[in-house]
């Protein structure tokens, strides 16, 4: 377990908790770590459950799926992030959302009802953990938020000039890399892959952009 303390210190649930206190929280927690091969399921829509999830390797997405099979990415979770969090909390609701393995992964799972509902009396690091959580949830209804913004646009350019913006300011660099290969970002964006790189295509010839596989550079116009 204590290999994996640098990546857990690093997550947002953790912040403040400090090294000491991090193995006895992590038990009272109920913590287990699981292997995922590429291509598998670690949540299916329609199943309930308490556990978090934090990415210790490799890289899952949240996604939606319709009857046929169009998927919808919700939201990649890297190295370090948690899914699973709202539902969590919501022991008696149903997931909405498959949680899909990209790359091969090792996740560790922790029982939130049992900082939750540890009782009237918390430790500091319990607390501290609830508080995170909160602040977690609030900036993924940010994100959700962010993400409802660039599907209400009209047009294919318009989701992408949106959504490539925001990436610009997020990495305070009009330099940067997306999460996302071509497939990936046209199910984000919920638009047609060969509309989109044709489109992101116009834009390279304009000179608003360049870019090679997940890098984009963008241009200001002349």
């Amino acid at each position: 377990m204590k290999k994996i303390l640098p990546i857990l210190l690093s997550s947002p649930l953790f912040k403040g908790i400090s090294e000491t206190d991090m193995l006895p929280l992590l038990e009272s927690m109920g913590v287990r770590r699981q292997p995922y091969k590429k291509g598998a399921f670690v949540f299916l829509a329609g199943k309930t459950g308490t556990r978090i999830g934090i990415v210790l390797t490799g890289l899952v997405h949240i996604v939606q799926e319709d009857y046929w099979g169009n998927r919808n990415i919700i939201a990649p979770i890297r190295v370090g992030n948690m899914f699973g969090e709202a539902f969590a909390c919501l022991p008696d609701a149903a997931a909405t959302v498959d949680v899909v393995v990209m790359q091969e992964a090792d996740i560790l799972f922790m029982d939130a009802g049992k900082i939750l509902h540890a009782g009237e009396v918390m430790t500091e690091p319990q607390k501290c953990v609830a508080m995170n959580l909160l602040a977690v949830l609030a900036q993924k209804n940010l994100f959700l938020t962010e993400k409802i913004r660039y599907l209400s646009q009209r047009t294919t350019r318009q989701k992408l000039m949106f959504y490539l913006s925001d990436e610009a300011r997020r990495h305070h660099s009009p330099v940067f890399s997306i999460p996302f290969n071509r497939q990936e970002l046209a199910d984000f964006l919920s638009v047609d892959r060969s509309a989109m790189s044709a489109e992101l295509g116009r834009m390279k010839r304009e000179g608003l952009l360049e870019y090679t596989k997940d890098r984009f550079e963008l241009k200001e116009r002349q």
